[in-house]
């Protein structure tokens, strides 16, 4: 049930902020992360059997064929940086959870949101507003251009199940 609700909450978010992308773009985010909300925190997991935090950005953005490093300060150097008040939905945030930099990885989904695997919740979505995350916000980078973006969200609608789920 919690999952059900979850992927309820993500989908509403980014129908609410579909506006800066298209429609199949957003939706093909969303099915990949809703697929895996629930899924337990796993310290060094990267299969839909258990993430930690850049394993699950990096299988999330694997599904549109782009390999990310499994580290979140590796990540934090890759892409376009983008300032806060321009984030776009498949956006990498990223924050200082440990005390000594880039120790944490999501991916913005819009409306304020966040989708990340929680060491206490597993995959779920949370609000950059939320104190603990607002104190440890560091910075933001888009990794796909929209015009890859795109490319593979629409290869993946044409796909009854709406993409490929690799383990």
């Amino acid at each position: 049930m919690k999952k059900k609700a979850a992927a309820i909450v993500l989908g509403l978010a980014l129908l609410f902020t579909a506006g800066a992308q298209s429609a199949s773009a957003g939706s093909k985010m969303d099915g990949v992360i809703s697929g895996v909300i629930g899924t337990p925190y796993k310290a060094a997991g990267t299969t839909s059997k258990g993430f930690d935090c850049s394993g699950f950005t990096s299988y999330v953005f694997k599904q549109f064929k782009v390999s990310l490093p499994h580290s979140s300060a590796a990540q934090s150097a890759m892409g376009k940086k983008v300032a806060k008040d321009d984030l776009k939905a498949g956006d990498l945030v990223f924050f200082n959870t440990s005390g000594k930099g880039v120790s944490h990885v999501g991916i913005y989904v819009g409306d304020g949101k966040f989708a990340h695997s929680s060491s206490s919740r597993g995959v779920t979505i949370s609000e950059l507003s939320e104190s603990y995350y607002a104190k440890r916000y560091l910075s933001a980078r888009r990794i796909m251009d929209d015009k890859t973006f795109e490319k593979f969200a629409d290869e993946a609608a044409d796909q009854p199940d709406g993409g490929p789920d690799v383990d």
